[in-house]
């Protein structure tokens, strides 16, 4: 049954009409464009769209009558119903996609004469923009390149009505012309002014890279599941170790027994830097988090190139952006192992850092007054409590993990207690917000803090790249003669978390010889991926107004603007379209016969060798060639006697006169080039074929 279907498949294919095959084609491209927008959207649209698609293929298969136009207007009338219904507006980028969508789909299922093909088309290419709505990635790039290439052959094979085309041709003419049109593209795409846009689609309110501006227990466990991008690291020069690779986000001071938040101001603490310094830059993911999670300890920084609308300021050790929200940004910064902050001295009001909610955690409470009040701890220094209590996590069996159960949030309000007494085990938001609330029954200042520890390095290009799962909570305690402690509870558990950077997860599960891959080989494999779109993201997507303005200081420009940049742009197209009349020119101007130039030259020495060549140009003529050696052997003849041919001169001269009349005679409405030129092929191969055997002859009779 295999057989049959292998062998009736592309049977049925050629038996195919035109129109069906064009109509296949094309929606085959139709659904490589859509493809991408099914998770996206809604259930019903995604499945109508699928139905939609996979029913006018089988009408063309079948070459089956299309539906009524009837049924088309229901459709549309109940399309409209629904998106109605799911966004409540039929304004929007949601509901316009969707409707697009199912717009694309019907019209797909009337697709009857050359006109609608052009709707389907034009409705093709605007869905391939929208892609880059969601988007910008390079395997997005990549997969709506060919969607472009599909959309285009289809579009050649609209304005080609007569005849079969092959779709190999049709596809080679497609690809041509985008070729053609790359020259213009990167010429707008680096000289055109970024002068701002237009118009700006709605951002997405929903961090991007996982952190947030709070910090609930579970949060931090889930994005460890999570190995996508959160920010790459290149350093120049000293490169810190993985123990001390913490990339500090929000700092989170107010605990209302469910949530950590910041506080609203908390003034602007001294900070001290000591120790060589670490230079490096930063590429963080798009994100709507305010605090940006740089290195702990940097002192400086700034972004690599200018942007109007991003201005960073440094509150205490914390970053924070005003501006270029949910886009990818790069910065050039400086930090340093040592950084001393907060005040210092017995005076400091830290009270705030010493609250707790009323009527939460009461165990926990009770088991840390207790355990000061005893005699080693009684007048002991932030420092010796918080190692006392680090301690006590390590002889105590408390355990990492990523999945620690027990009740939520909404079954019991004393998840410390939960953790710290009974369960023991957790992750590190766990034991980052159980130490603090610890301390600060204790009566020292302490806080939470939020951000990534550890990275993973890329040995293909150098670079670090933290991921969600390097996501990490730690604490800090304050100190009178020392200011902020950073402390990490985590580190006291599971060191390995800490000192180790973590190994990206190998993909288990995959089918069949995809489950025998060498870890180490999808890791290298992810490593060249991983280097290959960063280097997209930062030499195209963060391609702006002074990556342009670099581009023209150092094409001659000392201060450039837009207005020069707009000349440079005028004198590349203007020099573009010089070089492309120029080579249409020249196209235009090249012999008619240069296909047939290479091959006649092949016929023309190998005859040559046989019998001195006929007068004229060279290469000459398959007739000119048969009437030369026709006469030839016809003078060699004795004198007297009627010349006789061999059969090899026979067929020579038959052939010749085959390749004249191919070169020359009028074309078959089935003919086409790729026939033609495997036509041509096959009549060399046979005069170059009879011209050896007669030279051979030749040599063998003569003495």
């Amino acid at each position: 049954m295999i057989a049959s279907l292998r062998h009736g498949l592309p049977l049925r294919w050629k038996a195919l009409t035109r129109e069906a095959r064009d109509t296949l084609w094309l929606l085959a491209a139709l659904a490589l464009v859509l493809t991408p927008h099914l998770p996206r959207l809604p259930w019903w649209a995604g499945v109508g769209a699928t139905v939609a698609l996979v029913y006018r293929a089988y009408l063309a298969w079948r070459d089956a009558p299309l539906p009524s136009r009837w049924w088309l207007m229901g459709l549309l009338l109940a399309s409209l119903i629904l998106t109605w219904l799911t966004y409540r507006t039929l304004i929007g980028r949601e509901p316009g996609i969707t409707l697009v969508v199912i717009l694309t789909t019907l019209k797909a299922l009337e697709l009857r004469a050359r006109r609608d093909a052009l709707v389907c088309l034009y409705l093709g290419f605007f869905l391939i923009f929208t892609q880059f709505i969601y988007s910008q990635g390079l395997g997005t790039a990549a997969l709506m390149l060919v969607a472009v290439w599909s959309l285009l052959s289809s579009l050649i094979l609209g304005q080609r009505p007569l005849g079969r085309p092959p779709l190999r041709e049709v596809g080679t003419e497609a690809l041509r012309a985008m070729l053609w049109g790359l020259p213009l593209m990167l010429v707008l795409f680096v000289l055109f002014p970024r002068i701002g846009p237009l118009w700006a689609m709605p951002t997405e309110a929903r961090a991007r890279t996982g952190l947030s501006e709070t910090l609930q227990l579970g949060e931090v466990s889930e994005l460890s599941q999570d190995d996508s991008i959160a920010m790459r690291l290149a350093f120049q020069g000293p490169r810190p170790l993985p123990s001390q690779m913490y990339m500090r986000g929000p700092t989170l001071d107010d605990f209302d027994g469910r949530t950590w938040t910041p506080a609203r101001f908390r003034g602007l603490p001294p900070v001290a830097f000591k120790g060589p310094a670490w230079s490096y830059t930063a590429t963080l993911e798009p994100s709507m988090l305010k605090v940006l999670p740089l290195i702990e300890g940097t002192a400086q920084a700034a972004p690599v190139a200018a942007s109007p609308d991003l201005k960073l300021f440094r509150t205490g050790l914390d970053w924070v952006r005003l501006g270029g929200m949910n886009r990818r940004i790069q910065i050039q910064a400086v930090a340093y192992p040592i950084a001393q902050q907060g005040p210092v001295g017995h005076q400091a009001d830290m009270s705030r850092w010493l609250r707790l909610p009323p009527g939460y955690n009461p165990r926990t409470l009770a088991w840390a007054r207790q355990w000061r009040q005893q005699a080693p701890w009684t007048q002991a220094s932030a420092r010796s409590l918080s190692a006392g209590v680090l301690a006590h996590i390590r002889q105590q069996d408390y355990r990492y993990t990523l999945s620690p159960g027990g009740p939520s949030q909404t079954t019991t309000p004393h998840l410390i207690d939960d953790f710290w007494m009974d369960r023991r085990a957790g992750f590190c938001e766990h034991f980052a917000t159980a130490f603090t609330v610890v301390m600060r029954a204790m009566g020292v200042p302490a806080r939470v803090v939020t951000g990534y520890q550890g990275a993973d390095l890329n040995p293909l290009d150098g670079q670090y790249i933290v991921r969600n799962s390097h996501a990490h909570a730690w604490a800090e305690v304050w100190s009178p003669e020392e200011g902020w402690i950073r402390v990490d509870p985590t580190a006291a558990v599971a060191p390995e978390r800490v000192e180790q950077p973590l190994r990206v997860r190998p993909l288990a599960g995959l089918p069949g010889p995809l489950g025998e891959l060498d870890p180490a080989a999808l890791r290298r494999l992810r490593d060249a991926w991983d280097a290959v779109d960063h280097r997209w993201n930062v030499w195209v997507l963060q391609y702006a107004r002074g990556q342009q303005m670099d581009l023209m200081r150092q094409l001659g420009w000392s201060q450039p603007d837009w207005t020069q940049l707009a000349q440079a742009l005028a004198v590349a197209l203007s020099a573009l379209a010089l070089g492309g009349s120029l080579v249409a020119w020249l196209g235009r101007e090249r012999p008619r016969a240069q296909p047939w130039l290479r091959p006649m030259t092949h016929v023309h020495h190998a005859l040559s060798a046989l019998v001195p060549p006929p007068a004229g140009p060279a290469p000459a003529p398959a007739s000119a060639w048969q009437a030369h050696l026709a006469r030839h052997w016809r003078n060699a003849a004795p004198p007297g006697h009627e010349p006789a041919l061999s059969a090899t001169q026979g067929d020579l001269l038959r052939t010749l006169n085959e390749l004249d009349a191919l070169r020359y005679g009028p074309l078959a409405p089935t003919d086409h080039e790729r026939s033609l030129r495997r036509q041509r092929l096959a009549l060399v191969r046979r005069i170059l074929a009879m011209a050896r055997s007669l030279r051979a002859d030749a040599a063998h009779s003569s003495p």
